[in-house]
């Protein structure tokens, strides 16, 4: 298929690479330096990031939530505007890299509400120049130019090139600290980043398609290996810089995709607050199942590539590779069903009326995931 790929943001590598933020700004700039609730402060990050803005005129907003907020993000908005600062530093993971893409649109946005943005999805015309680094890897935001952004029970995504980070640093050494539903977390939403891009149907795009099988590899093996030895930096590493090719681009580019598991799973999150990582490894076994005979030939190939299953008849090589997937996912301690977060049934019909007030219809990747697929597939996930 037809392609454009460019991804302009330049990656700061390894340990102690956050001192190279003063290559990256320019001296004359006023920075805000963004995060989220405080760990930054103990985990080493705060101290470095002040080191390095040392030469700068800098001040700080924290606050920002996972699944960042509408209402939050505007108080930065008012403080920019009232301050006059002109470079964003965004420090934290996801949430505060995609609440400090909306600040850096929404501090610039002259035709009106900046909540148009993402409700009428209405052009970014300028934006703040922004660069970031990254202390949970997981979404991929880093290096790519959307971002999705919460406001009561909507949870809408906008994307522009000018809220593409300008560089961002990645230091395997910080997510020493995380957590391990917050390791895992990530590890389940760099997963499923990469499936949305790979399994769809074939269209002989090998290097996709070996980058992708790459990616998830990785991600199993070193996912599995995490639990077992937590401070083993290389396998940090391997993690972060997994996280990060997951949605740079790079596997997307000329393939179909298919992101219903993203969306049906956001709209689990803006109404039963369930973690975002969570409500993927909840629906993307059912899509894998409802959806197993659009996916046919790339199942077979996840099957085989992925996971070495050839010996059964085709059918026993889906049924393993989904029932492997789930197994991978429940290793890492993360619900596969609705069932293992305490909800049923009852949900249907409020996610589906959520979909439909979103637009979000006719998705997959031959636009065939209407509501009463999304209805199959909820019933799937119960």
């Amino acid at each position: 298929m037809k392609f454009k790929f460019e991804n302009t943001t330049r990656i700061h590598f390894g340990q102690g690479q956050i001192k190279k933020i003063s290559r990256d700004i320019p001296q004359d700039h006023k920075v805000l330096m963004i995060y989220g609730g405080g760990s930054i402060k103990n985990n080493g990050v705060y101290d470095q990031m002040i080191e390095a803005l040392k030469d700068y005129q800098w001040g700080e907003f924290s606050g920002i939530e996972p699944n960042p907020q509408y209402d939050t993000l505007m108080k930065a908005v008012e403080r920019i505007k009232a301050e006059g600062f002109d470079f964003l530093l965004a420090v934290g993971g996801g949430s505060v890299i995609d609440g400090t893409k909306f600040i850096s649109a929404a501090s610039r946005y002259k035709q009106g509400d900046p909540w148009d943005i993402l409700d009428a999805q209405s052009k970014v015309e300028d934006a703040i120049p922004l660069g970031c680094v990254l202390t949970l890897p997981a979404a991929g935001s880093e290096s790519n130019s959307g971002a999705v952004i919460s406001r009561g029970t909507s949870k809408l995504v906008f994307r522009s090139p000018l809220v593409q980070p300008k560089f961002a640093i990645l230091d395997p050494v910080v997510t020493l600290s995380l957590s391990e539903r917050q390791t895992a977390n990530g590890i389940a939403d760099a997963f499923v980043h990469v499936i949305e891009q790979y399994l769809t149907y074939p269209v002989n795009a090998k290097v996709q398609d070996r980058f992708a099988e790459g990616l998830l590899m990785t991600l199993i093996e070193e996912g599995l290996n995490v639990k077992e030895a937590p401070e083993d930096i290389k396998v940090r590493a391997n993690i972060m810089w997994a996280a990060t090719l997951a949605l740079n681009g790079l596997i997307g580019a000329g393939v179909p995709e298919d992101w219903s598991t993203h969306l049906i799973g956001h709209e689990l999150t803006a109404l039963y607050g369930i973690d975002h990582a969570r409500s993927l490894t909840i629906i993307l076994p059912a899509v894998m199942k409802q959806r197993r005979k659009e996916k046919r030939a790339k199942l077979l190939q996840y099957a085989e590539r992925v996971f070495d299953i050839t010996e059964e008849n085709e059918e026993q090589r889906i049924d393993e590779a989904i029932e492997r997937t789930v197994k991978f996912f429940r290793e890492l301690a993360l619900p596969t069903s609705l069932g293992d977060v305490n909800l049923g049934a009852e949900v249907v019909e409020p996610v589906l009326a959520n979909l439909k007030k979103h637009d979000r219809v006719d998705m997959g990747e031959h636009g065939d995931i209407n509501l009463d697929e999304c209805r199959l597939i909820l019933q799937a996930a119960v």
